[in-house]
């Protein structure tokens, strides 16, 4: 039996991962370290680690920070195909994932929302959401990096120098001749 396209796209769900950006930076060591010395550091930082885990898990991915009294309109932009949002005036972090969750929240989705606010954590319960802790966040990103390396590594090793198989003292001519020397 053969499926249609829609068929199999109906069945296949989406991930989409909101991420409580200061709260995860307040959580993960590396992150509030340098908080400390540079909060747009950390920010960049964590959007950086976030491209990595959607690139890998090939979930969409929304960075969510509070405004912080800024006064000014609610901003969204992409980096590093990172959906990222700034609140606007007023609004928290977690008021905005409450309504995100809402919106976004369909048959064809999954919600997860990274935070380790136990009152979040119990709101977007209600909206239909599923938790991932900081912890548990970070423990998935740790275990996508060692997979990537492991990856490279392996490649790396397969990969032969050359499609000719080349003696030592030819190679040696070769790049003696590259270099211009006679």
């Amino acid at each position: 039996m053969r499926y249609s396209e829609t068929a199999i796209r109906w069945v296949i769900k989406m991930n989409i991962l909101l991420v409580d950006g200061y709260n995860i930076i307040g959580a993960w060591p590396e992150l509030r370290e340098l908080k400390q010395k540079d909060l747009g550091a950390a920010r960049d930082r964590l959007v950086e680690i976030m491209a990595e885990y959607q690139g890998y898990t090939d979930d969409r991915v929304i960075v969510i920070f509070d405004a912080y009294d800024v006064k000014s309109l609610e901003k969204k932009y992409r980096h590093y195909k990172v959906e990222v949002i700034y609140t606007k005036e007023n609004e928290t972090a977690d008021q905005c994932i409450e309504k995100m969750a809402i919106k976004l929240n369909n048959l064809k989705t999954q919600i997860y929302v990274a935070t380790s606010d136990f009152t979040e954590q119990w709101q977007i319960f209600g909206q239909g959401a599923l938790r991932l802790s900081a912890r548990e966040l970070l423990t998935k990103v740790e275990m996508i990096e060692r997979n990537i390396k492991k990856r490279v590594k392996s490649i790396q090793e397969d990969k032969p120098v050359t499609r000719i198989p080349l003696s030592k003292e030819v190679i040696e001519i070769f790049e003696k001749l590259r270099r211009g020397e006679q």
